[in-house]
């Protein structure tokens, strides 16, 4: 049974692992160092899962699937974010960049259909900045980022189920084993010696 868990859990971390890479690479493009951090972490905790799959580890899936909790907290986070939920503004608010600059994510100009145009000599531009002005947009950059944090909670839900699942296969398979008197389960008796010479009574 832990065979075929195998087979079938390592497929869903390799695709965990896929999604999280190809966040990370956009995420340095838009200098987004909180995710960064968080997508560092995630990787780690998805290589930790599959190591812990394929060597029958619990305890690291256990890990994992309490990491993944965090990570759609986080992503929930990220949605309420861009979508502006509450008092939270992109406007005032740089926590995607721990407050160190003005990036945004590297959507916003480099969305499907976006047209970028730099406003020269504009009063509102600070010191290594500029200006730019961003139309024609097919999707804006908000919901891109919305979509891919929402694609990153449906595959941690899954991941989650999945490695409480594995996990308890393994945690059965370990308990079913006697490690002590692990024959005697399986009725084990030791050979008797049987003789071929049959005993004649002994008269004096």
């Amino acid at each position: 049974a832990a065979a075929v868990t195998d087979s079938r859990a390592v497929p869903s971390f390799v695709l965990s692992q896929i999604a999280a890479l190809e966040r990370q690479i956009f995420d340095f493009l838009g200098y987004q160092w909180a995710p960064i951090l968080a997508n560092f972490l995630h990787i780690m905790a998805v290589i930790l899962g599959i190591f812990g799959t394929i060597q029958y580890r619990s305890k690291y899936l256990i890990m994992y699937a309490v990491w993944l909790v965090l990570w759609v907290g986080w992503n929930a986070f990220i949605i309420c974010f861009y979508l502006e939920v509450g008092h939270l503004s992109q406007d005032r608010d740089f926590i995607m960049t721990f407050n160190t600059s003005l990036h945004r994510s590297w959507w916003m100009e480099n969305g499907p259909g976006c047209l970028v145009t730099p406003v020269l000599n504009s009063r509102l531009a600070l010191e290594d900045h500029h200006v730019i002005t961003v139309s024609g947009c097919l999707l804006d950059y908000q919901y891109i980022e919305v979509l891919s944090s929402a694609a990153q909670i449906f595959l941690a839900l899954f991941g989650f189920v999945y490695a409480c699942y594995v996990s308890k296969v393994f945690l059965e398979e370990e308990d079913s084993f006697d490690f002590i008197g692990g024959f005697d389960s399986y009725g084990y008796q030791a050979p008797q010696k049987t003789s071929h010479l049959q005993l004649q009574p002994l008269y004096t």
